[in-house]
């Protein structure tokens, strides 16, 4: 089945992230404050950014790596930064040429 993971945008400023295998839906049940405790506290809710996966697992094992990013980091993501995205990492080593 296949899976999204998304990035909404609380009204608080914070992120919130999470998969799902209809997104359609699971944002109506984020706007009606019944689809998470974490954005039912903080709506209005604006969708910021989406990726698709041919499975669930896929879109889930994504949304676990995000959650452990920075707010920096889910920003250039969600702007589409790929070059910087390297450089936020906790590992990234910069080797001269």
């Amino acid at each position: 089945m296949n899976g999204w993971l998304y990035i909404l945008e609380c009204c608080d400023g914070s992120y919130y992230t999470g998969s799902t295998t209809d997104l359609i839906k699971r944002l109506i049940g984020h706007k009606k404050g019944n689809a998470a405790n974490y954005t039912k506290k903080r709506l209005p809710i604006k969708l910021v950014y989406i990726e698709w996966y041919r499975s669930i697992v896929e879109a889930y094992e994504r949304e676990n790596e995000i959650k452990g990013w920075s707010r920096v980091k889910k920003e250039a993501l969600i702007n589409y930064d790929w070059a910087v995205l390297p450089q936020l990492s906790q590992n990234y080593t910069d080797f001269p040429e």
